[in-house]
């Protein structure tokens, strides 16, 4: 498995292991991990800390020029607002763990032109699969159904 997924990963399961939701993402710039973070909206009572939104923040303030350079893994297809901020600080590719229980707006990132590759792991699947069945009110919070 890519050390990035795992790292990816690694991170989702760190918030499900506080309660929280299983969504991790990394982002990386030449080799190296630059940001990472998982999902924090039950920790922190967050509208917005996603797993995409929370590695972000975490990698701080970077050039655009940085930004630029970077990939972005994420356990989940992202939803509208991290694909918005993958947009607006213009990462040119984002690795996708599963889309299978959720389906972000990959079209989207593909439109402008972000190579969006989806990995369908087994592992990203499972953890989902998991966390929805014994969750459903909590996930559908966020995902608004």
């Amino acid at each position: 498995m890519d050390e990035f997924l795992k790292a990816s990963i690694d991170e989702a399961e760190t918030g499900a292991s506080e309660g929280g939701i299983p969504i991790g993402s990394v982002i990386v710039h030449n080799g190296k991990i630059i940001g990472r973070g998982h999902n924090r909206r039950v920790q922190k009572g967050s509208a917005i800390l996603h797993g995409e939104m929370d590695a972000f923040e975490n990698a701080g303030r970077q050039p655009a020029s940085v930004y630029r350079e970077c990939t972005l893994y994420t356990t989940l297809s992202p939803c509208p607002m991290c694909t918005g901020a993958i947009l607006l600080y213009g990462i040119k590719k984002v690795v996708i763990g599963e889309n299978k229980t959720f389906m972000g707006e990959e079209e989207l990132l593909r439109s402008r032109g972000v190579e969006t590759i989806v990995l369908q792991n087994e592992q990203c699947i499972s953890l989902m699969e998991k966390f929805i069945s014994e969750n459903p009110l909590l996930w559908n919070e966020d995902i608004g159904e």
